[in-house]
């Protein structure tokens, strides 16, 4: 416990209806990321040296204190598959009578199942940045393997039928069309749920000039990949 009393952690929201489906929850912001996407919101996160909001303790404190008022908790990042004292964090959590969901961006499949199969987690929710051919594009990291991502890909929607999971794209002019969204299909076939969230730009955002899609093209980028999965939905717009 004493690895997580003192742990870094990066941010809190205190209360969301959004970050995990069907939960009030609060969100727990966790620094650190190998990703480099031209259109993160949370490049003061990539850092996992970055100061700190709070330590470990601190926030068992508060999660303490809402407990029967608070259903669940979101880790998010940042990629917290990144941190080794995640999954002591997890449990510590689920002590507490908490369920939890885990973002991620699928680049560490063997954290991922490990999490998973400890039944440490109740919904994981992962990004899927674009089609494989244009991946590293998209995060930053031209030449990128994408072995990881997809061997994740993989285990959650054939191997991890006792969570909930979701795929999700957010989309820009610059790196997404209708091929994109073609290939996506085909490789997230048979996935449970997928969500289509549009850009927002912020002042944390790199670089600038980015360009959300209009809701015709939204539109279009979800019927391609309805017919591949069992929910498929836009969020946020």
């Amino acid at each position: 416990m004493s690895d997580i009393n003192n742990m870094k952690i990066h941010g809190l929201q205190k209360m969301t209806l959004l970050d995990f489906p069907g939960q009030v929850a609060c969100t727990v912001f966790l620094g650190g990321c190998e990703f480099r996407c031209p259109y993160c919101h949370n490049t003061e996160l990539l850092d996992p040296n970055a100061p700190e909001l709070m330590k470990g303790e601190e926030l068992f404190s508060f999660l303490k204190k809402r407990q029967g008022l608070l259903d669940g908790v979101a880790i998010t990042g940042g990629e917290p598959l990144l941190r080794s004292e995640l999954p002591e964090l997890l449990k510590a959590i689920r002590e507490l009578g908490y369920k939890t969901k885990l973002d991620t961006n699928g680049n560490h499949p063997d954290e991922l199942k490990a999490v998973v199969e400890a039944g440490l987690v109740d919904y994981v929710a992962m990004d899927i940045k674009n089609s494989p051919e244009r991946y590293g594009e998209t995060v930053g990291i031209p030449n990128l393997d994408i072995t990881k991502v997809k061997r994740s890909v993989e285990y959650l929607i054939n191997d991890s039928n006792s969570i909930e999971y979701e795929f999700r794209t957010t989309t820009l002019k610059q790196f997404h069309d209708e091929e994109s969204f073609k290939k996506i299909a085909e490789w997230i076939k048979g996935a449970k749920k997928y969500y289509i969230q549009n850009f927002v730009d912020r002042e944390t955002v790199p670089f600038a000039g980015l360009e959300p899609h209009d809701e015709e093209n939204l539109q279009k980028f979800l019927n391609i990949v309805t017919p591949y999965v069992g929910v498929a939905e836009l969020r946020g717009v």
